[in-house]
């Protein structure tokens, strides 16, 4: 946890800038895929109050339970902790206004199967929005089994009915991409 909530490496993931550029408005849903230790989550939750709600989604049970309780002590009553799957958000409900997917894609190992599965939680004005590594210049450039490239995720995504609407420069090292239908 400690290496997640660094103040070091919050800073450098530019929170408020990605929210900006999301353009959140009150009561918007949010799916915050691969949450870790919430360092989004409960900026999402601020973005998105009082109406909206934040799914804070892991496949690590121990880092849910880390969100929760940053949630409850923040009383932030509209992030939702919640175990997925390595193929499955499992989300309670299809509502999801946008899926936001930061430095996490690259770590799920059936990406175009685990985004055919996020696709039908969204609403059919639902958004997906991915940050991840240029694999030249992320931390994992010399395994190729950890690296994802924007055209791949163009081709996943637009064989789901998906295309790029908007790209955002916030990054040297990453890339930044909404997708909608």
């Amino acid at each position: 946890m400690k290496t997640l909530d660094s103040a070091n490496r919050v800073a450098k993931l530019k929170v408020d800038d990605v929210i900006a550029a999301l353009k959140l408005k009150p009561g918007t849903v949010v799916a915050d895929i691969g949450a870790g230790s919430g360092a989004f989550t409960l900026p999402l939750a601020a973005a998105v109050s009082p109406a909206g709600k934040v799914y804070a989604v892991d496949i690590d049970q121990g880092l849910v339970d880390h969100v929760a309780q940053r949630a409850k002590e923040a009383k932030a009553n509209n992030v939702h902790p919640h175990l997925g799957s390595f193929t499955d958000p499992k989300l309670p409900q299809r509502d999801v206004d946008v899926a936001f997917i930061f430095d996490v894609l690259h770590h799920i190992e059936n990406r175009s199967e685990y985004l055919k599965n996020l696709a039908p939680y969204l609403k059919p004005s639902g958004r997906i929005a991915i940050v991840d590594f240029h694999p030249e210049l992320g931390p994992h450039k010399d395994d190729a089994s950890l690296q994802v490239t924007r055209d791949q995720a163009d081709a996943w995504l637009a064989a789901l009915g998906f295309k790029k609407t908007t790209e955002h420069a916030l990054y040297t090292d990453k890339w930044f991409v909404v997708y909608s239908r």
